[in-house]
């Protein structure tokens, strides 16, 4: 991932990039996004870049494809990084309607901006690693992996790191209710993105 001077990096996504944005003066948030854009500021003293948070909470990927215009074309992002698929499993959005408003979307930022594009997998369902339920997830993101493939977009491994973490931690939580996460969450998956995007070891 290359930075440049004046770059607009857009993060869009659910409750999880949300995380209290409308709430902060800075629109950012508390989440990850927050510790990206601080992380890149320590790192890139040297340029000043444009971040913005539109996550919404509760949102699948059709609720993003209705404001799709507002928060990703008109704003012309040179990074558009996406996180979506949680909500789209517990409102039973159906993998062949979350592939094909994926990819519409993705189709319609390169024709309509030329954005560089970062896909993030989904989170966790569950904190229990022995409970099934994030298994739920695993069709969604083979799709979001599909996709990264096919519009050579940075993936970022969430589901994967989350997973893995969750088998080796003792007393650890990553989230405050088995979705939404805490700042250690925020946190890993901060670091996941960094590390995808190359900033990070």
């Amino acid at each position: 991932m290359l930075l440049h001077e004046g770059q607009k990096i857009v993060f869009i996504g659910d409750s999880i990039t949300d995380c209290g944005r409308k709430d902060d003066p800075e629109n950012i948030g508390g989440g990850y996004v927050r510790v990206v854009r601080d992380y890149l500021s320590i790192v890139r003293p040297e340029i000043s870049l444009q971040v913005e948070n539109r996550g919404i909470s509760g949102e699948t990927i059709l609720d993003l494809k209705a404001r799709w215009n507002e928060d990703v074309i008109e704003l012309q992002p040179d990074w558009l990084s996406i996180s979506i698929g949680i909500n789209d499993e517990w409102k039973n959005v159906s993998c062949d309607d979350f592939r094909d408003t994926y990819r519409e979307l993705l189709v319609e930022t390169k024709s309509k901006t030329g954005s560089s594009l970062i896909v993030m997998e989904t989170t966790i369902l569950s904190e229990d690693s022995n409970d099934g339920k994030n298994e739920r997830l695993l069709p969604y993101n083979r799709i979001i992996r599909e996709v990264a493939a096919e519009f050579e977009a940075i993936l970022v491994p969430q589901y994967q790191s989350f997973t893995a973490y969750l088998r080796e931690q003792r007393g650890k939580t990553l989230t405050v209710d088995q979705v939404h996460m805490n700042s250690t969450g925020n946190l890993l998956m901060a670091i996941n993105w960094l590390k995808a995007c190359g900033f990070a070891q």
